[in-house]
């Protein structure tokens, strides 16, 4: 037991404001990646990056989605969607090569928010598509041989890239 030096009167406390956890409707957002994580699955066969986005418009502003692109998997398919997923990211926020996690904090882009059922957890959303802010779907993956991004240039790093 651990005595507290003063008493607390709930009356007198603060209302927590901005709590609201439900999800967001599904449809696009416009988003900034806040942080980007490598972090070891829990079976320890594997790896993935955590993403976390902020919600800059057009509504829900400062609401948080975090998203995991598997990209070491003993699941191939689990593999090859994480992959993808992390090539789209790419191409919508200009991206032509990703050594470091960091290099994706400060991205910009569209996702495209789904809603999942969870049976022990309930409804939560999830990320499902990626498009850059111009206004055009992420480029397929035939597209980068055509026209590279502009921060692909020789030596050239994005503005939030950390040097």
């Amino acid at each position: 037991m651990a005595f507290l030096s003063e008493s607390f009167d709930v009356n007198q406390m603060p209302a927590k404001s901005g709590g609201n956890y439900e999800p967001l409707p599904a449809g696009w957002y416009t988003a900034t990646i806040t942080q980007a994580e490598l972090k070891d699955t829990k079976a320890g066969t594997g790896q993935y990056i955590k993403l976390r986005y902020d919600i800059t418009g057009p509504s829900h502003e400062g609401r948080v989605v975090f998203g995991n692109l598997n990209i070491k998997n003993p699941n191939p398919k689990a593999e090859e969607i994480g992959r993808a997923d992390l090539g789209e990211i790419m191409r919508a926020i200009g991206l032509a090569k990703v050594s470091d996690t960091d290099q994706l904090i400060g991205g910009q882009l569209g996702i495209k928010l789904a809603i999942k059922e969870d049976a022990q957890y309930g409804a939560s959303n999830e990320v499902k598509g990626y498009k850059s802010l111009s206004g055009s779907t992420a480029p397929s993956a035939a597209a980068p041989a055509a026209a590279p991004a502009p921060a692909a240039a020789k030596g050239a790093a994005p503005p939030w890239a950390k040097r």
